[in-house]
């Protein structure tokens, strides 16, 4: 069982920057895809940012495309996701998600291919 908890989130203005984190725990040994998604209030959740085992490949989303920077520590069983230049419709829930994957190079922005997901971490732009 794979247990994903979020933190960093808050409130920012316009413009400024926070810092997600991730902290897995379970099954650490097993090589895993991760993800952040988003949700904002009547909005479908929305991934913004994937990254595959051992950080071969990441993918990003249009919208975070230049702004947001997806890490992972495997070290700590971390995964981060920082954020710069913070917008208004940058407002939503965010979620920790990640899936077991062999492949170097697997990554997704579809919450349909995660299994565990965290309770997620709220920001708010204003």
């Amino acid at each position: 069982h794979v247990q994903l908890v979020e933190s960093g989130g808050g409130s920012v203005q316009a413009g400024g920057s926070l810092n997600l984190s991730c902290s897995v725990s379970g099954q650490t040994d097993r090589s895993r895809t991760m993800a952040w998604f988003r949700q904002a209030p009547g909005k479908e959740r929305e991934g913004i940012a994937s990254i595959s085992r051992s950080s071969f490949r990441i993918q990003y989303s249009d919208s975070a495309k230049g702004r947001f920077t997806i890490s992972h520590d495997s070290t700590e069983n971390t995964l981060y996701l920082q954020m710069e230049t913070l917008k208004p419709e940058d407002t939503a829930m965010y979620y920790c998600a990640a899936r077991f994957s062999g492949d170097y190079y697997y990554t997704s922005l579809q919450h349909s291919d995660y299994r565990y997901w965290g309770q997620g971490t709220q920001v708010t732009v204003s």
